[in-house]
């Protein structure tokens, strides 16, 4: 493709073909938002060349910026004056840039004093601006010289780790075969160290906080102005860079693609652990090993017996560096960023975070940015920059799933459990600070078992509660119905994020198992047979056969355990010591025959959950916001184990007004953005921003107005009224009336029709019905009828049926003309699927998919939104809008579907009088509103759809 450049309003915009209309539109729009750092809200149906238009639109306007800030520095450089506002120049001074006319000096002060400072300032300026000039310039220099010379060092480097890994491997072998030789029994098992919880400082104590980064004492690179591109997926994002590649920036542009540690770790050992959580702790203390080896090194030897501890071979400062100017130097998404990892021997992760400072365009998950700590980890800095949200649609319910938390009973009563036995074990071992924090720890899960109406000390999931049902709390009720509300929760998240308590009881627990309390419902052996088994999970018969365990209880009976496979050389003394006192002094063990059956295939490999305590610090957290922003949900179903404590955040604009008040400008963008007053109300106004700043932006489609049909039929064949509210919509004819619209649609639709339900309940009630009236017969005459699957693993199978069967019909001829998809609204094929062509030539909603009306959290959302928002005239309550605003947003992302590029042609059927309402409508998108007709009975809105598709069935 060749590369056009398009002049539009004075400005260039390189493009690598002759762009629509509406591409010119969106480019100028998005180039005068980032301009004048405002708040954009962007909408451009799928198939318009979204992406693109971001691309060219964005990096033109960032190409345009760096451009005039470097003209600005030479000719501050050369003259020493900055531009007065009527064209007139000044002295150069950093307070002409900084200061406001209000800012005044100190009354009295002496005029040589002003200006000697200014002078001082002016020096500083100068200084500055050659300083950045020599940074970038180096830059530049060194991401040149890679790109001539990148070959060359990177075999030279290979050789020299190849040197180091052979020369590792051969001292390890010798220092191994050395310790073998002269072994001796521990008292603890190896690995000890690592479980006890090092001494903890607060911030009072030690006036700072520490951190472990490699390269404290290094000084930091400056960020230059750069672009956050951020949408849901990884899938998204690829897409994304792949459109960066073909664009006429694809070679200029310093692109840098961020990802998880289990998107991007190359560390098998790590990688097989399989939870993110997991992974990213394993990492964490793979890198503290590092720390701790390089001042060991500094030190006296202490004693032989501590182990050594593994640490990353690709986690070096050289590797890091070499790997950072290589992803500068091309555009890679995340998967060519791995690969080249693993060619440097250089960790990814840590090597791509290296490389923000100097990036233009960062790609990366939105959920990586909205989250403070995550940012913040990463390496991220908005202040001045500029950030694309796209596929920004479910945006709000992305801020708030991300900040919201819940616990069960049985995850409250298992960290109890746990950290009472890693307390009772290391406790002698533990500093006094770490002892406290453990014991408010545990008061914290007690209380919280407690307010649910639960007993600690039992089995959660034999204890029968007195209460059933949900009650909703503002924060502090919560806190003193609980009464923890004389305990500082900040301290205490301070304290599990640094201290690290969760990963040191995960370690605990895989090497020990836990016990829960036994119950009175329950023999006590049943607690000590579950402890038995997660003891070694892994482990398999030996060749000299099993044992056989038992317990003594008070009454002096010997109870034998269920055939164990343990190995053989498990010393009992080993057992005991990681037993309680009452069950380490009732154990004995037996030898028996080699009869045990082993541990099936693939059990062991199944990875351990993650420490329930994990998920209580997020709880935790979640506690620390404002009263009035969340609310927590106590959820007391049949048991304890059942049960659950939930926050709820009510005010997402919480979290996202740090990132509209720190960047320059952000651009909110989406191929269906309708209907955008949530975005206004809920994220931007409740954020502090003013309605000045926020500018809207749609555009139209690019197919012909002719290529698209939307219908909304009010009635039936047989004239029943179409409204499928909760009343209605069970009614046997409600459902025959459906089936027999569809019977109809069927026979003048060529290729697929896709129809969305409200929900799976009332897709498989729908199904069961015409199965039993005959209506699915008749429907399969024509269509071959597929269902979406529940399981996410069986849509990919579902579609590939789907798309072959209506392949092969249009190419054998036959009474069957394709197939029909039965679908659910919100569910797997509402989102991220395309039916194209003749995959989609028609699309149904069957109803209005409101959500459920009696669920507590949105009746509180509602309830908030009223006592918040203000009510406009003329306008429903702001509770009741979001309802409405929820259920067209679902309709909005199911119809979008169908029409996938600028030649595609397809119907949209709305069957529900309730769309023909204009508030309904004026939700739609404007690409489909503007072209809907509202037919009040079927036989009209029939002929339509078959002179439609008749005439674009016709080759032209």
């Amino acid at each position: 493709m060749a590369n056009k450049t398009q002049e539009v309003g004075g400005i260039h915009f390189p493009f690598p073909f002759t762009p629509y209309s509406i591409q010119k539109d969106f480019m100028a729009e998005l180039y005068r938002v980032l301009e004048a750092g405002k708040i954009g809200i962007f909408e451009s149906p799928t198939g318009t060349g979204k992406s693109l238009s971001l691309i060219c639109g964005a990096l033109s306007w960032l190409r345009d910026f760096e451009q005039k800030k470097h003209q600005e520095e030479a000719r501050l450089l050369e003259t020493g004056t900055v531009p007065l506002s009527d064209g007139q120049e000044q002295p150069l001074s950093l307070s002409s840039c900084t200061e406001t006319p209000d800012t005044l000096r100190p009354v009295g002060e002496p005029d040589w004093v002003t200006q000697f400072v200014q002078k001082k300032e002016e020096r500083d300026l100068v200084d500055r601006l050659k300083e950045e000039q020599v940074r970038r310039k180096k830059r530049e220099e060194r991401l040149q010289q890679i790109r001539h010379n990148a070959q060359l060092k990177y075999a030279a480097k290979r050789m020299r780790q190849e040197e180091e890994e052979m020369e590792r491997v051969l001292r390890l072998s010798r220092e191994a075969l050395a310790a073998g030789a002269g072994a001796e029994p521990q008292e603890q098992p190896a690995g000890e160290e690592d479980l006890v919880l090092a001494e903890y400082e607060s911030d009072e104590e030690k006036g700072a906080a520490s951190g472990v980064d490699e390269d404290e004492d290094d000084p930091e690179e400056e960020h230059v102005t750069k672009i956050y591109y951020c949408s849901r997926t990884h899938s998204q994002l690829a897409q994304f860079v792949h459109e960066v590649q073909r664009s006429p920036f694809g070679k200029d542009t310093r692109l840098v693609s961020l990802g998880s540690r289990q998107n991007l770790c190359i560390n098998e050992d790590v990688k097989t652990l399989g939870s993110a959580q997991l992974i990213n702790d394993r990492c964490m203390e793979m890198q503290r090993s590092k720390h701790e080896k390089s001042r060991a090194e500094e030190e006296k030897p202490k004693r032989r017996r501590q182990e050594r501890r593994a640490t990353c071979p690709f986690y070096g400062y050289e590797q890091l560096q070499f790997l950072r100017d290589q992803v500068l130097v091309g555009v890679k998404d995340i998967e060519q960023l791995v690969a080249l990892g693993k060619e440097a021997r250089a960790c990814p992760y840590y090597g791509s975070r290296s490389a923000i400072p100097a990036a233009q365009l960062v790609v990366l998950p939105y959920q990586m940015l909205l989250h403070a700590a995550t940012r913040q980890a990463a390496g991220i800095r908005l202040q001045g920059q500029v950030v694309l949200i796209d596929e920004a649609h479910n945006l709000i319910d992305t801020i708030t799933g991300i900040h919201s938390a819940e616990v069960s009973g049985s995850q409250l009563c298992q960290a109890h459990s746990q950290l009472l036995q890693y307390m009772e074990r290391y406790g002698k071992r533990l500093k006094a600070k770490n002892l406290m924090y453990i014991k408010q720890i545990l008061y914290l899960l007690e209380k919280f078992v407690t307010v649910l109406g639960g007993n600690i000390k039992q089995n959660p999931n034999t204890q029968s509660l007195s209460e059933t049902g949900t009650e909703l709390k503002t924060i502090n009720d919560f806190l003193f119905e609980s009464q923890i509300d004389n305990i500082n929760l900040f301290k205490v998240r301070r304290y599990c994020e640094r201290s690290m308590v969760s990963r040191k009881l995960f370690g605990f627990t895989e090497r020990y198992g836990t016990v829960l309390a036994p119950s009175r419902e329950q023999p006590k052996l049943a607690g000590f047979q579950h402890f038995l088994q997660s003891l070694q999970p892994t482990v398999t018969q030996s060749e000299s056969g099993g044992w056989r365990l038992g317990c003594r209880w008070g009454t002096g009976t010997s109870v034998p355990h269920a055939w164990t496979p343990l190995p053989g050389r498990m010393a009992l003394a080993s057992l005991q010591g990681a037993l309680p006192p009452l069950w380490s002094q009732s154990l004995f063990l037996l030898p028996c025959a080699a009869s045990v059956t082993p541990v099936e295939e693939g059990e062991a490999r199944v990875p351990r959950p993650a420490s329930p305590l994990m998920h209580i610090e997020s709880f935790l957290a979640a506690l620390t916001t404002a009263n009035q922003d969340g609310r927590v949900i106590l959820s007391r179903q049949g048991s304890l184990s059942q049960s659950s404590l939930k926050f709820l955040l009510l005010n997402p604009a919480v979290h996202f007004a740090q990132v509209v008040k720190e960047c320059r400008a952000v651009v909110i963008a989406g191929g269906t953005m309708q209907p955008v007053s949530d975005f206004r109300e809920q994220l931007l106004t409740c954020a502090g921003v003013e309605a000045e700043r926020v500018v809207e932006f749609s555009c139209g489609h690019v197919i012909p107005p002719d290529n698209i049909l939307p219908l909304v039929i009010c009635s039936g064949p047989s004239s029943q009224q179409l409204e499928f509210t909760y009343q209605k919509r069970e009614l046997p004819q409600m459902m025959d009336e459906t089936g027999r619209i569809l019977c109809n649609l069927c026979t003048v639709v060529p290729g697929g029709v896709v129809c969305f339900f409200p929900s799976y309940e009332y897709q498989r009630q729908v199904y069961a019905h015409w199965d039993k009236s005959g209506l699915l017969a008749r429907l399969a005459v024509r269509k071959k009828i597929f269902q979406e699957p529940k399981r996410a693993n069986q849509v990919e199978q579902v579609l590939m049926e789907y798309s072959r069967c209506i392949k092969c019909c249009g190419q054998a001829g036959g009474t069957v003309t394709g197939a029909l998809l039965l679908s659910v609204v919100g569910g797997k094929m509402s989102e991220g699927i395309n039916f194209s062509d003749n995959l989609g030539r028609c699309v149904v909603m069957v109803g209005m998919p409101y959500p459920n009306i009696k669920s507590p959290e949105l009746q509180e959302k509602m309830a908030y939104l009223d006592q918040t928002l203000p009510r406009g005239p003329g306008q429903p309550p702001p509770g009741k809008a979001l309802v409405e605003n929820l259920c067209m947003k679902a309709v909005n992302q199911s119809i979008g579907r169908a029409i996938r590029h600028q030649k595609d042609f397809a119907s949209i059927v709305l069957l529900d009088q309730r769309y023909a309402r204009p508030p309904i409508l004026g939700k739609l998108p404007a690409w489909i509103r503007d072209r809907v007709e509202v037919k009040a009975t079927f036989g009209p809105a029939f002929a339509a759809m078959r002179k439609f598709h008749r005439e674009k069935s016709v080759p032209s």
